[in-house]
């Protein structure tokens, strides 16, 4: 495709989106380029192998600089490198966030991004098995099911939560967020259903679209202060300009979008200095107020058969290819719940529960039956930044993940742990647990579970913010998603959002490339 209208950097939950859509909107020609590989792994489609994709051909592999509340450790971040991006790499769990989220960045400045203007692009991206409802879609290309087999051991979980004080929530994604139940997940008849397979595969029928693999952005390409197209370099090594004729849209994700703009020269003019980098914008929020969600992992033995431990019998990937069911279609994640340990507008804590021994990504085994309990802190306050650590294109950002800096963070980690244990002491529970990994009955006193935390949290895989919504003074874009100082640049994926939603960050990355794709339409 000779100089398209629009080139779209990262096919991943929001690329995809914002891609797909300009070509099925518009007469105007698209070129989505992606950094992995357009193959197909059976990896992906098999949901309880997502882990498997860790530190493989389709994973980024960042590591976090040493975090300074965490004793120097440096935290393993698992990015997806494919078409799809993490929806090919994620634990399909499909939450929207909170109301008060998206209020909180309309009255911020978001104009345009309240929960009552994005509700309708949640419900037209989705294409729910319970079909469509005051709160759902039922003819999008993102399909959206309950789980195909869920696991007693899963139900058993969600009993103990509402044993131990949340009401039963059947849909985390509807009127309410508090509460117990299981997760609905992006899969379609018991697979993973990715943004490449519900936007990009359909697009490619469109004359207007076209899609580049195996292509390493390296920056984008300005003239006289507008962006005319990137520097892209293909298989063969060589770097070359792709140009743009309307605009550049960069989609890379909270870690590389933040890179890429300060490669091309947007940035803290200070920290670009230090890289002999021409400043094209002086912005020294670009990488800055990064935000996740760090979880802390419980693990427990079981009496009970059935677990996860049993989905590499051969017999459960004939289950999985003949009938759709079995093991290998659960997500992982099975169940979960919403709940307060702090007086705030939107829950603090998920729980994200598993069928299943998962410690350290899924790198590590346990030889008996398990189950795992996460504490993810959607809730979290303590924020980082991503900066450079060259001028080279190739080598990854520096990201910082900060946590814990703030000390209400470690408060409610360590009243959520407290909270998982009474939920394994429960009535529907408290027969099926033979006893505790993780933390383990030693840690019993405040100080030891700090010292836990800090040696073994991870996190939920959601990075966000490091090129926000905001003004010139506190953001990287306005509310129309284009990048201040420049014109024909503008950011669409989980980098804009003005801070990290309260739930996993699917879902929200999917509307953001919706929301992009009206808000380019609407000035074409």
């Amino acid at each position: 495709m000779n100089n398209p209208d629009y080139v779209v950097v990262g096919a991943g939950s929001s690329g995809a989106v914002v891609a797909a859509r300009l070509a099925e909107y518009t007469d105007a020609r698209v070129l989505l380029v992606e950094a992995g590989p357009g193959g197909f792994q059976q990896t992906v489609k098999i949901p309880a192998a997502f882990p498997q994709q860790f530190r493989g051909d389709l994973d980024w592999e960042y590591w976090t600089e040493p975090e300074p509340h965490l004793g120097g450790r440096r935290i393993y971040m698992p990015r997806g490198k494919m078409l799809g991006g993490c929806s090919g790499q994620n634990a399909m769990i499909y939450i929207r966030g909170n109301r008060s989220d998206y209020d909180s960045w309309a009255a911020g400045g978001a104009t345009g991004w309240s929960y009552d203007d994005l509700l309708p692009l949640f419900k037209r991206s989705e294409n729910n098995s319970r079909g469509a409802s005051t709160f759902h879609g039922g003819d999008g290309p993102l399909y959206i099911s309950d789980p195909q087999a869920p696991n007693p051991l899963s139900e058993a979980i969600v009993e103990g939560f509402v044993a131990t004080g949340s009401a039963r929530n059947d849909d985390f994604n509807g009127a309410e967020q508090l509460g117990a139940g299981l997760y609905q997940v992006s899969q379609r008849k018991g697979l993973r259903w990715t943004t490449n397979d519900g936007y990009v595969k359909p697009a490619r029928k469109r004359d207007n679209f076209m899609v580049l693999t195996d292509t390493r952005v390296h920056r984008v390409a300005f003239e006289d202060g507008r962006a005319v197209g990137i520097v892209a370099e293909r298989r063969d090594g060589t770097p070359g300009l792709l140009r743009a004729e309307r605009e550049v849209v960069l989609s890379a994700g909270a870690l590389a979008t933040p890179q890429l703009l300060m490669l091309s020269g947007i940035g803290p003019a200070d920290h670009l200095g230090e890289f002999g980098i021409d400043v094209v914008v002086d912005n020294d929020n670009v990488g800055s107020h990064y935000m996740d969600h760090p979880m802390y992992m419980l693990n427990f033995e079981t009496t009970m058969s059935g677990t996860l431990a049993e989905a590499e019998n051969p017999v459960q990937l004939l289950k999985l290819l003949a009938t759709r069911s079995g093991l290998l279609t659960s997500n992982i994640g099975e169940a979960g719940a919403f709940f307060h340990t702090r007086d705030d507008d939107a829950p603090d804590q998920q729980f994200i529960a598993a069928p299943g021994y998962f410690n350290n990504h899924g790198f590590d085994s346990h030889d008996a039956p398990a189950y795992a309990i996460g504490c993810s802190m959607v809730g979290a306050r303590s924020v980082g930044e991503v900066r450079l650590k060259s001028a080279d294109p190739t080598e990854l950002a520096a990201v910082t993940a900060n946590y814990f800096a703030e000390p209400s963070d470690m408060d409610s980690m360590v009243a959520a742990i407290e909270r998982a244990r009474e939920v394994t002491r429960s009535g529907p529970l408290a027969d099926l647990t033979v006893g505790e990994l993780h933390p383990g009955p030693e840690a019993t006193t405040r100080a030891e579970l700090e010292d836990e935390i800090r040696r073994s949290v991870e996190h939920t895989y959601h990075p966000t913010c490091t090129a926000r919504i905001g003004s010139e003074a506190d953001g990287v874009v306005d509310a129309s998603l284009k990048v201040h100082g420049v014109e024909g640049l503008r950011v669409a994926d989980a980098s804009v959002f003005p801070t990290i939603p309260h739930g996993n960050t699917h879902a929200p990355a999917v509307v953001v490339g919706e929301k992009a794709a009206d808000l380019i339409t609407a000035e074409a």
